[in-house]
């Protein structure tokens, strides 16, 4: 299947629904929970007749590292200092 909004090729697989409790659910293959990187949580997007799956967004991901990089490479410096010399530290008093 394409898309022809986006020109993307949709690989297409049968998958059962399956009892899940009182609910019922999908169960998805060890290999494309790795593939796509999918683990606890997952957002679901339901468009236009389709329902998407895709691996939860965290926004600020690698964040951490990026920012212990950064010191080690001395790369952490302020672009500007963070008191400004006219400030006034009394009229917060």
């Amino acid at each position: 299947m394409l898309c022809l909004l986006c020109n993307y090729k949709f690989n297409i697989m049968d998958v059962s629904i399956i009892p899940i409790g009182n609910s019922k659910g999908i169960r998805l293959s060890k290999t494309l929970l790795e593939k796509y990187n999918m683990n606890d949580v997952v957002e679901l997007i339901m468009e236009k007749g389709y329902i998407i799956i895709r691996p939860k967004q965290t926004p600020r991901k690698g964040w951490d590292k990026a920012f212990k990089s950064m010191h080690a490479n001395g790369d952490d410096k302020l672009f500007m200092n963070d008191i400004f010399e006219d400030e006034n530290f009394e009229e917060w008093a």
